[in-house]
């Protein structure tokens, strides 16, 4: 089957009036997981003036790189923006940029397969407008990864944390009805925390509360956070679930697998953070 072109769903009559802008993890943060849960934010993204100007010409076509995808070259349609003004500040939200409403209902929903794009951030639209073609519309905007089944949880805070805001259904409907034992990975030093949800609260509740904190009152974590601040947990926690029970079991048994995962990953003293 023929790729169907970009073009022919959004049509640039003069290429050589943009700029594509691809955008990627900066080292810190990926620009989708931006987008999922700050859009105004992701705005920003394309408001970012580095030491010389990148976006000279009157219009940014932005794609962000869609991660999640196994195939390479896949990217999210992110708006096109008329750039108003550049107020010339290096380093700064410099330029002054307006949304073109007649291509939003694309934003978020359009995913692009574009391959061999260099690294770097800005080019030429017209050497690339070509070799766009549709992989795929969403349904509606993305607002996270689908809920991958319990046995594939191994998330990181940071991405976990938009899912959460955004209740999306799929994954709410999931924890809301499972009790379970997991554990906190601090990717900085490896040390671990297991715990375990049971009583009437599911997964997602317990788990809604540690997004929120970065903690989850736990008295070692909390210091932790406490110390090192809220980013901290976004940068470096990963949540993993190791069993999932229906809420009907008996929260005995979670307690008692609670306390074998502690001594399968040693994660009390100076291996992890429970301290019983």
């Amino acid at each position: 089957m023929c790729d169907i072109p970009v073009s022919n769903l959004i049509n640039i009559d003069e290429p050589n009036n943009f700029k594509l802008h691809t955008a990627r993890c900066n080292g810190e943060v990926e620009p989708l997981d931006v987008f999922v849960s700050d859009k105004d934010e992701w705005i920003n993204w394309n408001r970012w003036r580095r030491g010389r100007s990148e976006f000279k010409r009157r219009y940014i076509f932005s794609l962000i790189n869609f991660y999640p995808e196994t195939e390479t070259g896949i990217w999210l349609f992110g708006g096109i923006y008329e750039v108003l003004r550049d107020n010339k500040i290096p380093y700064s939200h410099s330029y002054e940029i307006k949304e073109l409403d007649e291509y939003s209902v694309y934003v978020g929903r359009l995913k692009v397969r574009l391959e061999n794009v260099p690294r770097g951030r800005a080019f030429y639209l017209e050497d690339y407008i070509e070799n766009m073609s549709i992989s795929e519309i969403l349904k509606q905007p993305y607002s996270g990864e689908a809920f991958p089944g319990y046995e594939n949880i191994n998330h990181e805070f940071r991405k976990l944390t938009p899912i959460f805001e955004n209740e999306n259904s799929d994954w709410k409907t999931a924890l809301e009805s499972v009790k379970g034992v997991y554990v906190v990975t601090d990717r900085n030093n490896g040390r671990k925390y297991v715990g375990s949800a049971y009583g009437d609260s599911g997964i997602w509740s317990r788990w809604s509360c540690y997004l929120g904190t970065g903690h989850g009152w736990n008295d070692e974590l909390m210091k932790l956070i406490e110390k090192e601040g809220p980013q901290y947990a976004m940068q470096n926690f990963v949540l993993s679930l190791l069993e999932y029970r229906p809420m009907k079991t008996d929260d005995k048994v979670l307690i008692e697998r609670e306390t074998y995962w502690k001594e399968v990953f040693l994660s009390r003293g100076e291996f992890g953070y429970n301290k019983n």
